[in-house]
């Protein structure tokens, strides 16, 4: 979640996967303020409800709060200020258990403002303080640019993901494309953005499904951004102590903004960073130190993959087709998705089989992609005709 008040639609979602059991909430200053939150308001049935406030970093080690940690079913990350958090967590039992809760335990696992902001497996750690839009994109090495990476939480669909919260209070666009670029910069790979407004939350389920709730589609945004497929996509000038300029055509990153309702029926899927419902595209750029926005279509990127339909021991066929595509393959295929020459999605199917069918009929005439994924991951993109 964003920050300021929560939205009691997430939080009931969120709270509902604990089924029923033991509910932690964590911090570093405040006070007890989510217990009766969660035990009762929410009208959700839940065991018990625990809040712990870390004073100092010898606390990561107390035998009491490790217990608590590796047996709650729940575990909230309150706001606060995620330098405190990286300080007292990093590199202690508190960040191996919470990796524990996630990877081994499966619980649901969230936080609101820098609870948020640590979820990512690349994130701003503000040890030297908050860093506006201007002065992040006016030295995207200056000292307030402070990221680390892979070195905390390993959040499923997160690892290469940075989060940023009160995305609306204020504007922090520009930082989260600064952010971005001195990622892709240092490293040579891309990254991804997810970006929350106050009383707005992104609420991911274990199929990479993240679907936006607030009180109004028109004011509550969550913002899921990514570098363009489609360009030469490095940024032009990401130096120390100059202005940055990522242009590409003003299109360096492609940017799904999605509205939040009280049912969340609005959705991204970060599984493949494609697929959406209720969303619309924008272009974000930086020239010279000034963000640039745009409207604009989702990514355009079908290109040729090294993985054939040999290599996956599969067939595809007929093409052209009039009516129904057959799949037949040796291994389980998890995902089909039929795809427009601009990118956009048409049709997802999940059948989990190594043999099956897909209706073309609604189609019209013209060209499409259809793109395979099997259990191993393999994937690779065919053109196809429908006539």
């Amino acid at each position: 979640m964003g920050g300021s008040t929560e939205n009691d639609e997430a939080m009931k979602w969120w709270l509902s996967k604990a089924n029923g059991g033991d509910v932690l909430v964590i911090r570093t200053s405040g006070s007890n303020g989510y217990n009766n939150y969660l035990f009762s308001d929410l009208g959700l049935a839940v065991n018990s409800v625990e809040t712990i406030v870390f004073q100092n970093r010898a606390a990561s080690f107390n035998p009491y709060i490790k217990r608590r940690l590796a047996q709650c079913e729940a575990l909230w990350i309150a706001g606060g200020d995620q330098s405190i958090y990286t300080n007292y967590w990093k590199n202690s039992p508190v960040d191996s258990l919470i990796q524990y809760l996630v990877a081994e335990k499966k619980i649901p696992v969230g936080g609101t403002s820098a609870g948020m902001a640590i979820l990512g497996g690349v994130y701003f750690d503000a040890k030297n303080g908050s860093v506006t839009s201007a002065e992040a994109l006016a030295n995207p090495y200056g000292s307030k640019v402070s990221i680390g990476r892979n070195d905390f939480l390993q959040i499923p669909f997160l690892s290469k993901t940075i989060t940023d919260t009160h995305f609306d209070n204020p504007d922090r666009r520009g930082r989260l494309v600064t952010f971005l670029a001195r990622l892709y910069s240092d490293s040579g790979t891309s990254f991804t953005g997810i970006a929350s407004e106050e009383k707005t939350a992104v609420c991911i389920d274990d199929q990479g499904v993240a679907r936006i709730f607030g009180n109004s589609p028109d004011t509550e945004f969550a913002y899921f951004v990514q570098v363009n497929c489609a360009t030469d996509s490095l940024p032009e000038r990401c130096f120390s102590g100059e202005p940055l300029t990522w242009k590409r055509g003003n299109a360096a990153l492609k940017v799904c903004k999605l509205g939040g309702t009280n049912t969340g029926s609005n959705f991204f899927d970060v599984s493949d960073w494609n697929t959406q419902s209720g969303g619309t595209w924008e272009n974000w750029s930086a020239d010279n130190g000034v963000f640039a926005s745009s409207e604009s279509i989702g990514p355009v990127c079908i290109t040729s993959k090294e993985t054939t339909e040999e290599q996956l021991m599969m067939e595809a066929y007929p093409n052209p087709v009039l009516d129904v595509i057959r799949v037949q393959s040796q291994d389980n295929i998890m995902k089909a998705r039929i795809l427009d020459p601009m990118g956009r999605v048409l049709q997802i199917n999940r059948p989990e089989s190594n043999q099956f069918e897909i209706s073309a009929q609604h189609f019209p005439k013209g060209f499409y992609f259809l793109e395979i994924t099997d259990q191993k991951g393999r994937s690779f993109n065919k053109k196809f005709q429908k006539i």
